[in-house]
C-alpha cells in the first residue's frame, strides 16, 4: 500500500479555480486535501473541484485578523486569516499537526544524488511528518523552494532555524497564529524562533512554487499594484526591526532577514525515539517514461544514471 501523509493538508485559495496548481499537483499524487475558499467563490470552485474537498472560510477570521497596519478593509488582508481558520479546523478534527499550502505550487520534487526528481506519491509528506515529529521543540517545517536548492551543489538534507515558506507543516499546539497583511510566513517563522522553538527546512524534498506575480488570482492585484513589493518588505522591517531590513536588488524591493542569532539552537529528539539505521525510502522507487509508459528502474545506481539523461523520470510509491 502507498504511504500517505498522516495529517490533513489545506490549500488556501482565492480566485484560482482555473489554474488550481497545488490542487492538481496533490491530485496527481493521489493525496487527499482540502481547499479553504471564500463563500462568494464556492460555485466557481465547485464546478471544477469535488465540493466535498471545499471548506468555506468563516468570515469572522477575516474580520478579526491582525493585519499589522491601519489600512483596514481598503485592500485584501491576505491569506493569513484563512490559514488561521485551517489551523483551528485541524484542531477541531483532533489532529496534532496540519499542512497549509499556497495555491500556486506546480509540483513536488525529491533532491537525491544530484537529481531533482518529480514525486508522484504522498510519501514525501509522510517522510517530513515523521522527521518533524521526532523532535519536541520543532513546531514548523516544510520543503525548500525548487530554485533555492541547486542540484549540482552539495546541500544538506535539511537546515534548521530559518523561514518556512508556502508549504508549512505546523504543530497544532504551538502558541501562535498567523498575522500581517504581507510576509506572514517570515513573521511566523521569526516569532517561533524568538520564542525558542526550532524550524526545519528540507532540501531532500522541494516545492516548485511559481514566482510572485506570475499567476493571476490570489492577492496579486491588490498587493502589487502601485508600489509593487515595497510595502511587503517595509511591513516585515516594522515587525522585526532587530532582524529585518529593506533592500533593492534584482530590479525590485526585497526584505533581508538575519537568522544568525538562531544558529546555535538545536533540535531536541523526544525521549525514547530511536531512528533505524540505513535508508528508508518510504516505499518510493524510481520510474522512467519509456514508450509512453512508466517503467520501474531496478538497475544499480551507476547504470541507472546513464539512462536518466535519456528520458523523463519520477519517484513513485
Amino acid at each position: 500500500m502507498p504511504i500517505r501523509p498522516r495529517f490533513p493538508l489545506y490549500i488556501v485559495s482565492k480566485g484560482r479555480w482555473e489554474s488550481r496548481l497545488t490542487h492538481r499537483a496533490l491530485k496527481a499524487m493521489d493525496v487527499d486535501h482540502f481547499l479553504v475558499i471564500e463563500r462568494s467563490e464556492f460555485d466557481s470552485y465547485a464546478e471544477v473541484i469535488d465540493p466535498l474537498t471545499l471548506v468555506v472560510l468563516d468570515p469572522a477570521y477575516q474580520r478579526d485578523y491582525d493585519t499589522f497596519d491601519d489600512l483596514g478593509d481598503t485592500k485584501s488582508k491576505g491569506p493569513g486569516a484563512a490559514r488561521n481558520f485551517a489551523w483551528d479546523h485541524a484542531i477541531a478534527a483532533g489532529h496534532r499537526y496540519h499542512w497549509v499550502m499556497d495555491d500556486n505550487i506546480n509540483g513536488f520534487y525529491r533532491l537525491n544524488h544530484n537529481l531533482k526528481t518529480p514525486v508522484a506519491t504522498g510519501a514525501c509528506f509522510a517522510a517530513m511528518e515523521d522527521f518533524t515529529d521526532r523532535y519536541d521543540n520543532v513546531v514548523m517545517s516544510g520543503p525548500n523552494y525548487f530554485m533555492f536548492a541547486a542540484r549540482k551543489t552539495c546541500v544538506p538534507a535539511f537546515v534548521t532555524n530559518t523561514r518556512i515558506y508556502s508549504c508549512n507543516l505546523i504543530r497544532n499546539d504551538a502558541p501562535f497564529r498567523w498575522r500581517g497583511r504581507y510576509n506572514e510566513d517570515t513573521d511566523l517563522s521569526l516569532r517561533m524562533l524568538k520564542a525558542g522553538y526550532c524550524t526545519v527546512q528540507f532540501n531532500a524534498f522541494l516545492q516548485y512554487k511559481m514566482p510572485t506575480q506570475t499567476i493571476k488570482g490570489g492577492n496579486t492585484a491588490d498587493f502589487y499594484a502601485g508600489e509593487g513589493t515595497k510595502p511587503k518588505s517595509e511591513m516585515l522591517a516594522k515587525m522585526h526591526p532587530d532582524l529585518a531590513r529593506v533592500v533593492f536588488k534584482f530590479d525590485r524591493w526585497h526584505h533581508y532577514v538575519d537568522y544568525s542569532p538562531f544558529a546555535s539552537m538545536r533540535i531536541h529528539r523526544k525521549p525514547g525515539v530511536e531512528v533505524e539505521r540505513g535508508v528508508n525510502n518510504y516505499g518510493m522507487f524510481l520510474q522512467q517514461r519509456i514508450d509512453d509508459k512508466w517503467v520501474a528502474i531496478d538497475k544499480p545506481r551507476s547504470e541507472r544514471q546513464s539512462r536518466y539523461s535519456e528520458g523523463q523520470s519520477r519517484a513513485a510509491g
